[in-house]
């Protein structure tokens, strides 16, 4: 398979595969195609249709296939921002934001990821579930805004406020902790939550999470009476 990513801030990823090529994307991720791509939807078994509910994406894959020759087929980003591509291999899992799984070549396994402490990721948000990317495959990764990538030696730890944590490598750890301090948590504007990343492994930041960019925006609404 070939592709290319297209666009700037909209950006697109064009998939060129050969004949009897397949690739997979959640449902509804397809933006164009040639006409001899052939489509078959599946659940993947109770469990995994119930791990990508709960990480937030839509409850069955499409399967496309290139029948009667090469075919090309495309899938946009979501919302304003950038597409990574990740070469996926069993020694490197990677970890990525709920909803960030835009397409992937059929070796890749897509599963739910939680955090380590379960209470605390109840109350923080975002970082509670996410999802792991793993297997052997190449797979697209959609990023909010513009990424920034920090590569942690073992041990070494980077504070995120809760929500701008878009993917990480499966070495890394992820611990979502609340502010300290009670008029920090109520008045800092920063929120109730930080999320902390452990190395070693390359954390991915995205510089506009969609639910901050929703708040924005819905705080400027005007409140009807």
């Amino acid at each position: 398979m070939q592709y290319e990513i297209l666009g700037d801030n909209l950006p697109v990823v064009v998939c060129h595969l050969e004949n009897g090529e397949t690739i997979n994307c959640e449902s509804g991720a397809m933006s164009w195609m040639t006409p001899n791509m052939e489509m078959e939807t599946s659940g993947g078994g109770m469990g995994k249709v119930f791990g990508r509910m709960f990480s937030g994406e839509t409850l069955f894959q499409n399967h496309y296939t290139a029948k009667r020759g090469p075919g090309m087929i495309a899938f946009s980003s979501s919302f304003p921002g950038s597409i990574r591509a990740v070469e996926i291999t069993p020694d490197h899992p990677v970890v990525v934001q709920k909803k960030g799984y835009l397409a992937s070549e059929p070796g890749v396994d897509l599963s739910i990821f939680f955090q380590k402490k379960a209470s605390a990721g109840l109350f923080g948000g975002e970082g509670f579930i996410m999802q792991k990317l793993s297997g052997r495959g190449l797979a697209f990764v959609e990023i909010d805004g513009s990424a920034v990538e920090y590569d942690l030696r073992a041990g070494e730890q980077l504070v995120v406020d809760t929500g701008y944590v878009a993917m990480m490598d499966a070495s890394c750890s992820m611990e979502i902790v609340g502010v300290k301090g009670v008029k920090n948590a109520l008045l800092g504007g920063e929120g109730l939550f930080n999320t902390i990343v452990t190395g070693p492994g390359r954390v991915t930041l995205q510089t506009m999470p969609i639910n901050n960019f929703a708040a924005t925006i819905a705080a400027l609404i005007p409140k009807g009476n």
